[in-house]
């Protein structure tokens, strides 16, 4: 498969890298994070660094920094290795799932057959090298020989004792022979001999049969990297090189030297530069700065270092600066939302089994396209919050308070100030789990009162009173390891909680006293009529939507409450959405796994599951949009959080491979017609996308007329923002000229007149 590469990267001046604009309606943007450098390359004048998730570079004469991801043509997301071959001016990438690109300085074509092919073992890919205009790759399986030229397989090679799977390495060639690093030792055959025959690779002699790293020649020596030790053939005899104790991390020839990249547990990381010689010429190291380096080069003098804690370091001298993307600081898993014009971003996880992940990635906030974190590195006192995974905001004192799923409620105030609440609260230990205390979901009530899943606590509801004072609540039924997790209020200022691990959904009604228990009301929503009808005791995600009916993402997917009000009357359960599949009606998503539900400002409802996303109309019955990894630039089919920006209706969705968005149609309405903005105004000629007017109320009447009032198309906004694709009802589009633009509410008395200019 060929792909156009949207930016030129090889033998070409960078373009220009900017801070990520909002995309126009319809289009897509990555959000991946730089800030774990994995492997660094020079390619001409920049230094391109990978990460677990994409590519980057960095031009060393004009400073520009550019992305590389699927936005820009990579086939994938999620990078295990990658290399540059200066002869061909061609770079290889290898993917976590074994697909592989081919870039040159216009296209990028993409080879499947390792990911396509079914093999029993280890199929990933652990290393590029590059022979004769050839990329020899070494797999969980062999060798994997890449033509190119063709852009093609052309052979595999199974250099082990039986012609069975091994895993390889490294590939280098020197004096008529190929030798791979294997699980097996070393082994090498005649460069051109049939590779293909087992039998002609070869142990090679003096070295032991265990495993070994990396082979590389250096000037004209064969340097060999095995258990952390450097040796080096001479005459046909392997003699110990270099070996200091160190964990060496990875071996690079750069500007004639060797550079070296070692760790030490409990200690910063270094680089060590040697000569042919095997004399360590120069020694980086810099607490705090160079923590786990896994790559480096060397260009005009300057170190550039992947660091695993710190993206791409450059060293000139003796100033150390990180020089990646404007971008978060980890992928993030947890839940999102808009504050103040803010994304706020949880980075922590728990698994399929609601137990911790260690995850101290922390919290990210994105404020007009600037990243900031707050995290153990720059807060200490996060060190014992892992696992963030919930946030709520009061909007009225500007204060956010996070979740950490073990170490307590976490509040951040509007002057960055931070506060933990753990003992002498109303959160309580996890029974059998001491010192830990697990916080899973938060809300704001109508009163400002925050309430609070204190997953596995005897009294796992809590809240938070505006007096600072706390009330906890027992549960009046059986809950497995009483495991709460998000929480909704309703437009009755009742609380709805999810009861994971196959429990249910909870609706709470704390009555007129909140401090009375007397009046207190509880509902227990599961399977089966009488119990609540959910199609699953699994649930997974409750939402609002904007006529306050309450929908509830379940293992086998969606349910609709839409009796809130009378939802302790003996009548009031879930209904089961249903819509046409062909010629054959059935259940709303009743073969996924709802994972998240976000409403947008059209009322309509934004799908996350395991299998992609949906958006669906506001009453369920039309799927708008279905985006996935094969047919969209969405980063994984398996979505974990979903939030919507109200002012641009730019849809956020965090994935297992990172974040992205895509900008919709739908934006919050204001209550009058006031700052209507027309974009693009006027339209350019070679303009084929959507126009958009901003700013109006919900389901404002919009009309597009000539100037002597002619119709010439006429459509509802969504939420507060109609869209038009310029042409006609008879799909023609509209020839060049002033056009009116003639605006009402649905009452026909909030009325606004503007002009559009099309250019042609």
């Amino acid at each position: 498969m060929r792909r156009s590469l949207f930016v030129f990267f090889i033998g070409c001046l960078l373009v220009p890298y900017t801070k990520a604009q909002i995309p126009p309606i319809g289009q897509w943007r990555t959000h991946l994070p730089y800030g774990i450098g994995v492997e660094t390359k020079i390619v001409g004048s920049s230094i391109f660094c990978s990460t677990p998730y994409s590519l980057f570079s960095y031009h060393t004469i004009t400073k520009e920094l550019q992305q590389y991801n699927r936005m820009t043509g990579l086939s994938e997301t999620g990078i295990s290795h990658f290399n540059y071959d200066k002869n061909s001016d061609q770079m290889a990438i290898a993917y976590t799932n074994s697909n592989i690109d081919i870039m040159t300085n216009k296209q990028i074509y993409s080879i499947d057959g390792i990911k396509r092919k079914n093999i029993n073992g280890d199929k990933n890919i652990y290393s590029i090298d590059f022979i004769n205009n050839n990329a020899f790759l070494g797999t969980g399986f062999g060798i994997v020989k890449v033509d190119l030229d063709k852009k093609e397989i052309k052979e595999t090679y199974y250099p082990s004792s039986n012609g069975s799977n091994i895993k390889v390495n490294s590939i280098c060639q020197e004096a008529g022979f190929l030798y791979a690093c294997t699980a097996e030792g070393l082994k090498r055959a005649v460069s051109n001999s049939s590779l293909i025959d087992y039998h002609n690779w070869q142990a090679v002699p003096g070295l032991s049969t265990s495993g070994c790293n990396t082979i590389l020649l250096f000037g004209s020596k064969l340097i060999l990297l095995k258990n952390d030790s450097l040796l080096i053939n001479q005459n046909g005899n392997w003699i110990n090189w270099y070996d200091d104790n160190w964990h060496i991390e990875r071996m690079h020839i750069s500007g004639n030297q060797l550079l070296l990249c070692e760790t030490l547990p409990n200690t910063d990381g270094r680089v060590l530069a040697m000569d042919n010689n095997g004399i360590v010429s120069t020694t980086i190291q810099s607490v705090g700065k160079i923590k786990m380096p896994s790559d480096a080069v060397q260009m005009n003098g300057d170190y550039y270092i992947a660091d695993l804690f710190g993206g791409l370091r450059k060293l000139s001298g003796s100033n150390i600066e990180t020089v990646i993307p404007n971008a978060p600081f980890e992928k993030n898993t947890g839940a999102m939302i808009f504050h103040n014009n803010k994304l706020v971003a949880c980075a922590g996880a728990v698994n399929d089994a609601w137990n911790y992940t260690y995850n101290r990635n922390g919290l990210f906030q994105m404020e007009k396209d600037d990243w900031i974190f707050y995290n153990q590195y720059n807060y200490p006192m996060l060190d014992s919050c892992m696992d963030i995974i919930t946030v709520a905001a009061n909007a009225t004192r500007n204060e956010l308070y996070y979740g950490s799923f073990g170490g307590g409620l976490i509040q951040l105030t509007d002057n960055n100030q931070l506060k933990i609440y753990k003992q002498n609260t109303g959160l309580k230990e996890v029974v059998g789990d001491p010192g830990n205390y697990r916080v899973s979901g938060l809300a704001f009530d109508q009163d400002q009162q925050l309430w609070i899943s204190n997953y596995g606590s005897p009294s796992p509801l809590v809240v938070k009173k505006t007096d600072h004072t706390w009330k906890s609540f027992s549960l009046p039924f059986y809950v497995t390891e009483n495991a709460v997790a998000q929480i909704i209020l309703d437009a009755f200022n009742q609380v709805w909680v999810v009861a994971p691990k196959g429990n249910g959904l909870i609706c709470f009604n704390h009555g007129n006293n909140i401090d009375n228990l007397g009046d207190d009301r509880w509902k227990f929503f599961r399977t089966g009529a009488g119990n609540g009808n959910l199609p699953d005791n699994e649930v997974y995600c409750i939402a609002k939507d904007k006529d306050g009916f309450i929908w509830v993402g379940t293992g086998k997917g969606i349910a609709l409450i839409s009796c809130a009000g009378e939802v302790f009357s003996t009548g009031c359960e879930a209904s089961l959405p249903i819509v046409q599949n062909g010629n054959f009606n059935g259940y709303l998503l009743s073969n996924e796994s709802v994972k998240s539900i976000a409403v947008d400002g059209a009322n309509r409802k934004w799908v996350g599951t395991k299998n992609g996303i949906w958006l669906l109309s506001a009453d369920g019955e039309k799927t708008i949009y279905r985006f996935t990894e094969d047919n969209s630039p969405l980063l994984s089919n398996d979505i974990k959080s979903i939030a919507i920006d109200p002012q641009t209706g730019e849809v956020f969705i965090a994935t297992s491979k990172g974040l992205c968005s895509f900008r919709s149609t739908a934006k919050e309405g204001t209550e009058k017609n006031e700052s209507v903005l027309v974009f693009p105004n006027p339209v350019p000629p070679d303009y084929n996308g959507l126009i958009a007017v901003k700013g109006l109320v919900n389901n404002a009447i919009v009309k597009f007329t000539e100037l002597d009032g002619r119709l010439v198309y006429q459509t509802r906004s969504l939420g507060g923002q109609a869209i038009w694709d310029g042409r006609n009802y008879k799909g023609s589009r509209v020839s060049s000229g002033v056009y009116l633009i003639l605006i009402t509410d649905e009452q026909g008395k909030d009325k606004m007149i503007g002009k559009l200019f099309f250019i042609k």
